[in-house]
């Protein structure tokens, strides 16, 4: 009884302790909640009537701009709303003090609501600038009753004190119980060693309950502190943090990447020198500056002319190569395995599979042998190249499915993280693939397999549930097979941030008028871009379409704009490919002789490989960028413009069916199958004033830069780490219950299944 009177007069003094520590705090969040209040509730009021404000003002109805601010007025909340043109009140409610001035109203909305008190009343003042319209420039004053803020503000002081006391006291009676029963269990534990002592139990005889305990505890704040790290949303993600995260949650832990393309490649030029490439690849933009800041091992095909004049004895070579912070394996395969395993298969059976771009998959039986032994190949590399018997190896994209489970059957303590780079299609799409069970068998020999989007995750786990005899448990997302259990999660990928390319870059100005030179342009045209690969999937077509369109709709803008499409040919042993090229040739020629006169052509179709910087380059120079793609996993073209933007101007077109699309709101959404919708899209970012570019660029921006490529990478491998303490913490639990066991008792219900 003591001890409770005790621990009850610590949990007041607690509580008390935390309602005077926190007051200050919560009288400040809520006077800022209440301007903040004020501000939202006068833009969606301007927002609400700009237009009709804007039109009477234009046709001069004095009488009905009267009525409608008298409707505004009638909100309680709003004491009186007026209009000021050329600095004098032209035009208010009866509400309006006399001796209002507009110059007690603040500049712009973006100045904030400002106080006034005059005839005895007090208020909050806002305003608003509307279009001249031929009529002059004016604003909108808002007056806000500040009586009636105060009265709100009142009423969310006391309820946040009554909270803060409710949350003081609720907490310290917590914390008591808690402090009571753990001295409980201490004394229990106590007893229970010195009974062990008496029993003469030793070490060998397994660990006492006292020290299954603190390493559960142990294990349990170390998850909790991942838990903290992972899901902040104030966590500013760069190689640092990554790296500090890493030691912290996984030391010395080994990260193997896997993937078909590599990240270097080494090319051999006509004067016998060695040229060193990084492809044209969102998988490889993503993850090499992950690479770099994790260590550890990247392995891939080599596919350069130098490449094996490049690496040691063992095929490794480190990179990058001015300072090499990684190694990079390399394993080779023969024309005979790159044609059926990654032309073939891959690319001519998976990529139209999963790309809804009416594009029929072809599926050869050849085609599929390679695949599977090329897959055997990375998973014996792997096996090589891991130092330890559970390396963290993160195997990248529609490549590699059959690897998970080749892995996992080589080392079955290894945390394999898979990420799928490209859609996955519904169920009965995929159920066209001839070898659909293995690859599916393949994936989930994961213990994490990660895909864009949520949407594109329950795709997956409604084939799994089509087509294979397994255990799904949809609050978990979380599939198990053959005894191994599966977790399936969304990761949107993203880039660096900053943007390696960004550095050495001239101001936008400057570098508007170089690329404007270079392509032959007058420094007053108009400049879209648009940079891929050659891929039907992207959409080029489409938005030269779109441009054509646009020309079509808008011809007074023949001469004042240019489209340049930059497109770096690739998988050239592929008909389809070959044709897309030949076809966008083709149709560029065709829209510059119907539109392009005295010199100028509408579009400039740059058919070749262009260097990171030469990339952002021409993004800064752009006055728009048009990412059209027919279906995407995520596109980080949309990401890579938005960061090259550091001077906020330029405007995003981005498709819907772009991954991309679902972060990046603030684009001009387009629908890349409708070429005149497109060609209005054009014409309205073109016209879209400065302002706007600004609102519109700074959000995306901020997007990017705090979901930037090392949060996706430190989303998966903390998650890798929590499902590892996860584990070790049910090794413990199976430790304690064989000693439960040896002493015949029952053994307790537990979970066994931990969860990423």
């Amino acid at each position: 009884m003591r001890t409770m009177i005790r621990y009850g007069g610590l949990a007041i003094l607690i509580a008390a302790l935390v309602v005077l520590a926190l007051l200050p705090f919560a009288s400040s969040f809520v006077d800022d909640w209440a301007q903040r209040d004020v501000e939202l509730r006068s833009q969606l009021v301007f927002a609400a009537a700009r237009e009709q404000i804007e039109e009477m003002r234009a046709q001069g109805d004095a009488a009905a701009l009267d009525a409608l601010f008298g409707r505004i007025a009638a909100d309680g909340r709003i004491a009186a709303i007026g209009l000021c043109e050329g600095g004098a009140l032209t035009l208010a409610t009866g509400g309006m003090p006399e001796r209002f001035s507009c110059e007690a109203a603040p500049a712009d909305e973006a100045a904030g609501p400002s106080p006034i008190a005059l005839d005895g009343q007090a208020a909050l003042v806002t305003a608003h600038a509307l279009e001249a319209n031929g009529v002059g420039a004016a604003r909108l004053v808002i007056l806000h009753d500040l009586a009636y803020i105060e009265e709100r503000a009142g009423q969310a002081r006391m309820a946040l004190v009554l909270a803060l006391v409710a949350v003081g006291f609720g907490g310290a009676a917590i914390a008591s119980v808690l402090s009571i029963f753990i001295l409980a269990r201490w004394r229990h534990s106590v007893r229970q060693a010195i009974e062990d002592v008496r029993e003469g139990r030793t070490e060998e005889q397994g660990p006492s309950d006292t020290q299954i305990a603190e390493e559960i505890k142990g294990a349990l704040g170390e998850l909790e502190l991942a838990r903290r790290q992972i899901d902040t949303v104030h966590t500013v993600w760069n190689p640092e943090t990554l790296q500090v995260a890493l030691a912290n949650e996984l030391p010395g832990s080994e990260v193997i990447v896997v993937s078909n393309r590599e990240p270097y490649i080494h090319n051999r030029k006509d004067d016998g020198t060695i040229q060193v490439q990084r492809p044209a690849s969102g998988l490889v933009s993503a993850l090499e500056p992950v690479t770099r800041a994790c260590g550890g091992t990247w392995i891939a095909h080599g596919s350069g002319s130098a490449d094996r004049d490049s690496v040691d004895a063992d095929d490794r070579v480190g990179v990058p190569p001015a300072k090499p912070t990684y190694t990079l394996r390399r394993l080779w395969l023969t024309d005979e395995e790159q044609d059926g395993y990654y032309y073939g298969f891959a690319n001519e059976g998976l990529w139209p599979l999963c790309h809804i771009a009416f594009v029929r998959p072809i599926f050869r039986e050849s085609d599929w042998r390679f695949y599977r032994s090329v897959n055997e190949k990375f998973a014996e590399a792997v096996v090589a190249e891991a130092k330890r018997p559970d390396p963290i190896v993160l195997i990248q994209d529609y490549h590699l499915a059959l690897a998970p489970r080749m892995i996992r059957d080589r080392l079955p303590n290894a945390t394999i993280i898979t990420f799928w780079h490209i859609p996955w299609p519904n169920s009965e799409t995929f159920g066209i693939c001839p070898w659909k069970e293995e690859i599916i068998d393949g994936l989930l020999g994961s213990s994490i397999l990660g895909f864009h989007t949520q949407f594109h995750c329950n795709n997956f786990i409604e084939t799994v549930d089509r087509f294979m005899e397994s255990r799904i448990d949809r609050e978990s997302d979380s599939i198990s097979l053959a005894g191994h259990e599966t977790f399936v999660r969304p990761y949107p990928i993203s880039i660096d941030w900053p943007p390696a390319a960004l550095e050495g870059q001239a101001p936008v100005p400057e570098t508007r008028t170089t690329v404007r030179e270079r392509l032959g342009l007058s420094p007053d045209i108009k400049l879209g871009v648009g940079i891929e690969r050659f891929d039907y999937t992207k959409g080029i077509l489409d938005r030269m379409r779109g441009v054509d369109a646009f020309l079509t709709e808008y011809p007074d803008w023949k001469g004042r704009f240019c489209f340049a499409q930059v497109a770096a040919p690739t998988r050239a042993k592929l008909a389809s490919y070959r044709n897309l090229q030949a076809e966008a040739e083709a149709l560029a020629d065709e829209i510059n002789a119907r539109h392009g006169a005295d010199g100028w052509e509408p579009i400039k179709l740059l058919a070749r490989h262009h260097e990171p910087d030469e990339v952002f380059e021409l993004f800064r120079a752009a006055d728009l960028c048009i990412v059209s793609s027919l279906h995407d996993g995520m596109n980080l073209v949309a990401k890579e413009f938005v960061a090259s933007r550091d001077d906020e101007q330029g405007v995003l077109v981005l498709s819907a069916f772009a991954g991309a699309s679902r972060e990046l709101s603030e684009a001009l959404i387009v629908n890349p199958y409708d070429a005149y919708a497109m060609g209005q899209v054009i014409h309205r970012a073109l016209a879209m004033d400065s302002g706007e570019q600004r609102e519109r660029m700074k959000v995306m921006r901020e997007q990017v830069e705090a979901k930037n490529v090392y949060r996706w990478a430190g989303q998966m491998l903390l998650d890798a780490a929590r499902l590892r303490k996860k584990e070790r913490i049910m090794r413990l639990i199976d430790a304690k219950e064989r000693r439960t066991d040896r002493k015949g008792e029952r053994p307790t219900d537990r979970r066994r299944k931990p969860a990423a």
